[in-house]
């Protein structure tokens, strides 16, 4: 019987011991090679993550709860920190008008200055 060939650890550099196949010695290891690998585009991913959920919560704090759609100026919104240029998706109804949506919450231009916030109840 041949001894087992000794392998390290690609994380730390550390001798494995246990099965022959074992990339890392430990969990934790496991995980910060993982996570350093993917941390470039999770970063990314959880940036705009982070946006779109503030747009959410500016329009939902807006609109509040007894209110179903509410006329805005979008100054206002930018003065709140929203971005235009994120959304979740795009409805163009049957008259061609489109909405902007941050999840459930979304606003439709009326023209330069004023938008109009509605909240989607079959989101």
């Amino acid at each position: 019987m041949q001894p087992t060939p000794l392998k390290n650890c690609i994380a730390c550099n550390k001798i494995i011991k246990g099965r022959i196949d074992k990339k890392y010695c430990n969990d934790y290891c496991r995980n910060g090679y993982n996570n350093q690998l993917k941390s470039a585009a999770n970063n990314y991913v959880r940036n705009i993550n982070n946006r779109l959920s503030k747009n959410r919560r500016i329009l939902e704090n807006i609109l509040g709860e007894k209110d179903s759609m509410i006329k805005i100026k979008k100054g206002y919104l930018v003065q709140l920190g929203f971005s235009f240029e994120l959304t979740t998706q795009i409805h163009k109804n049957k008259l061609g008008t489109h909405y902007f949506y941050c999840y459930e919450y979304g606003y439709m231009p009326l023209d330069s200055e004023w938008c109009v916030i509605i909240k989607n109840e079959y989101a």
